[in-house]
């Protein structure tokens, strides 16, 4: 071979390994802009989905939307804000008051002792009955499901003071009050699925469509609010023309209690 081919073979050789390394280093740049623009895009996005988290958890819940929205009030309610409630004949002279949280284990013990007698009286005319519904249960074991109870009772009690009486005292009964640790209540299907069980509630759209939409959650925030204002401190409690009664644990301790504070 003449040393003017061997030269002219080493220069192409030469030439081709320069453009083989340029194609590499043009390679190896493509897939650095490749991991820097994921890098920036993975950033974008996990500051995005931060940003979005913070926004979400400073939204307001739905209760504190509720607290700021229209108030509809039940039916069969009177007073500021629809919060009396008081269901009973006019004629009857005296008007005992009920203080109940319908998560309260206790209060479900004592609807079970006495619920169908404190109607009974009621239908008799020997008082009238005055509500007040608290929700302090859901602060103290956290949840939302007194609130929901209560506005469901509001519900009920649109449809009538004998569909409230009836409802309430099915939230309270031995088969369907869960434990206060457990948050039932908060689910409207079952709320739903108590009224179910009342005649003047069951498959009734009216009854169905308040419990979901939460038409009265700003009603029973404003209860709430009554409740929270008394000198009461606990439930269940009852009270005949403002004194305290002892809260009786049998239909006989509820009837001589009932009689003795009639009688004063």
């Amino acid at each position: 071979m003449s040393s003017r081919n061997s030269q002219a073979n080493k220069a192409a050789a030469r030439e081709r390994l320069r453009v083989e390394r340029e194609k590499q280093a043009k390679k190896a740049k493509a897939r650095r802009q490749l991991v820097v623009a994921g890098a920036v895009v993975a950033t974008l996005a996990l500051a995005g989905g931060v940003g979005y988290a913070v926004v979400q958890a400073n939204q307001p819940d739905h209760w504190e939307k509720a607290a700021s929205a229209e108030l509809v009030k039940p039916k069969n309610t009177t007073g500021e804000n629809g919060t009396t409630v008081v269901i009973g004949k006019p004629e009857a002279k005296k008007t005992l008051e009920l203080y109940e949280d319908s998560r309260c284990p206790a209060c479900a013990a004592f609807e079970q002792a006495g619920g169908e007698q404190i109607k009974k009286d009621v239908d008799a005319g020997k008082f009238k009955l005055r509500y007040f519904g608290a929700t302090f249960i859901d602060n103290a074991a956290q949840g939302e499901g007194s609130k929901n109870a209560l506005s469901a009772l509001g519900a009920a009690l649109n449809v009538g003071p004998d569909a409230f009486l009836a409802y309430k005292g099915a939230l309270y009964s031995k088969d369907l009050h869960p434990e206060e640790t457990v948050d039932s209540f908060a689910e409207d299907d079952y709320l739903i699925k108590v009224a179910d069980t009342v005649p003047a509630l069951k498959g009734n759209a009216e009854f169905k469509k308040a419990v979901e939409d939460g038409t009265y959650d700003r009603w029973a925030l404003e209860m709430s609010k009554v409740f929270d204002k008394s000198d009461v401190k606990g439930t269940p409690t009852l009270k005949m023309d403002g004194k305290k009664i002892e809260t009786p644990s049998t239909v006989e301790a509820y009837t001589a209690a009932i009689d003795k504070a009639l009688a004063g």
